[in-house]
């Protein structure tokens, strides 16, 4: 009798926690819907912005004052990175790209806008995530550029900002303010990409796949490995994943909207539950068992709600593991690569000399030079050398890369005035 009193006892205790659980997400949810309808009308009355003010957060000077996406209102930054330049085309709504740099990641961070910039015919907002002090260094280099380039594209600087109650956490996880892209701006959609990505094709063309969403998805990336045999997820991880070899977040396209509405099927409480209150309890439940961080965090989302993902081939993130044990992207091998991820800094080492190479050609070259001469032709002299397995699939790093190298001489050559 005894032991079914203590079964019963057990039981009741569990089915109030649940309740008690569920009923705490409930007040979350309508404390952060009641403070979405104050936000608007306590900022106008406490800061008093002006129109011109607004604008001026939207610009190319440092943001001082940013908040996490979810607690900002849409009318805080109504023209959020448009300028007076006009873009190269035809006037169409900004493409955005947000990144996150840390440390020593400055140069490099550049390296990838400029390899934006380099090739892509749409206007460009970037949202630069980065510690204070790099801040001055961002601007003076963004504004350095050319100025047919520099008016191609605004940009934003925000400090690295993390939800108050859980700062230390967020930071410490993984990388150093690696966790900042689950925290993003205030837009409909954005591109998040790892500081060592390089775009070989214009940027925009990722930035179509979100016409190709169904209603239901929310978000895209490539698979973590093309080749189950060196899988990392499937062979060693201790969590839930997506799909059969997980994805990898160093190239993220998302629907920022669709994120804040969506409710997440999930594996701590009996309902669906919303993305700003789904991280820190995945968080809580699995920190001992993650080895990547927030893209751990992500597989298991995306596990739960393989419906919400749409999956892009890998020559979108072309990474070395895809060519270190013999080339395993075919949709590289017949297209090229159209975005190069140099993770476990390969582009500073002599491990992957053939990432470094395209590192170092976009690094060096001028942007108003000629990018056949300068960019191209020694990039394809230095492959050459390069007789690793990687080094042997030399074809993949230039093929695409020739395309969007025609195009901008083509398009130089249409911007230089008539000859008298």
């Amino acid at each position: 009798m005894r032991r079914y009193l203590r079964v019963l006892f057990v039981c009741t205790l569990l089915v109030f926690c649940s309740l008690l659980y569920i009923f705490n997400q409930l007040v979350s949810s309508l404390e952060r819907a009641d403070h979405r309808e104050r936000a608007p009308r306590t900022r106008a009355a406490d800061t008093g912005l002006s129109e011109r003010a607004q604008d001026d957060r939207c610009g190319s000077d440092s943001v001082t004052h940013w908040e996490p996406y979810w607690r900002i209102s849409r009318d805080v930054c109504p023209n959020h990175c448009v300028t007076d330049s006009a873009p190269r085309s035809a006037p169409q709504d900004p493409v955005q790209l947000a990144v996150v740099a840390c440390g020593s990641r400055l140069e490099e961070t550049l390296v990838m806008l400029k390899s934006a910039v380099l090739f892509s015919h749409r206007h460009l907002c970037f949202h630069i995530f980065s510690e204070d002090h790099l801040h001055a260094g961002f601007r003076q280099e963004l504004e350095s550029w050319p100025q047919r380039f520099r008016s191609t594209f605004s940009y934003s600087v925000y400090p690295i900002v993390f939800p108050s109650e859980n700062a230390r956490e967020w930071k410490r996880l993984f990388k150093p303010c690696a966790s900042q892209r689950l925290f993003l701006p205030q837009v409909d959609s954005v591109l998040y990409v790892d500081t060592d990505v390089l775009f070989l094709r214009p940027l925009e063309d990722v930035w179509s796949f979100l016409s190709r969403f169904n209603s239901s998805q929310v978000a895209a990336m490539s698979p973590e490995h093309e080749e189950p045999r060196i899988g990392w997820y499937n062979r060693f991880a201790r969590h839930p994943y997506y799909g059969q070899t997980g994805v990898n977040s160093g190239v993220m396209l998302m629907n920022m909207t669709r994120i804040r509405h969506t409710l997440f099927k999930n594996d701590l409480a009996a309902v669906d539950l919303k993305w700003a209150d789904l991280l820190m309890p995945l968080l809580h439940k699995y920190k001992l068992n993650i080895t990547w961080g927030d893209q751990d965090l992500l597989n298991i989302i995306f596990h739960y709600n393989p419906e919400s993902l749409l999956l892009m081939e890998c020559l979108w993130n072309y990474r070395p593991d895809h060519c270190i044990y013999g080339s395993n992207c075919i949709s590289a091998e017949h297209s090229g690569v159209y975005i190069l991820h140099g993770n476990r800094g390969v582009y500073h080492d002599d491990k992957q000399p053939a990432f470094r190479a395209v590192y170092d050609a976009i690094k060096q070259f001028p942007l108003d030079g000629d990018p056949l001469r300068g960019l191209l032709l020694p990039l394809e002299e230095k492959l050459k050398s390069d007789h690793s397995y990687c080094g042997r699939s030399r074809l993949v790093f230039t093929k695409r890369l020739r395309q969007s190298v025609t195009e901008l001489q083509e398009e130089q050559e249409r911007s230089r005035p008539a000859e008298v």
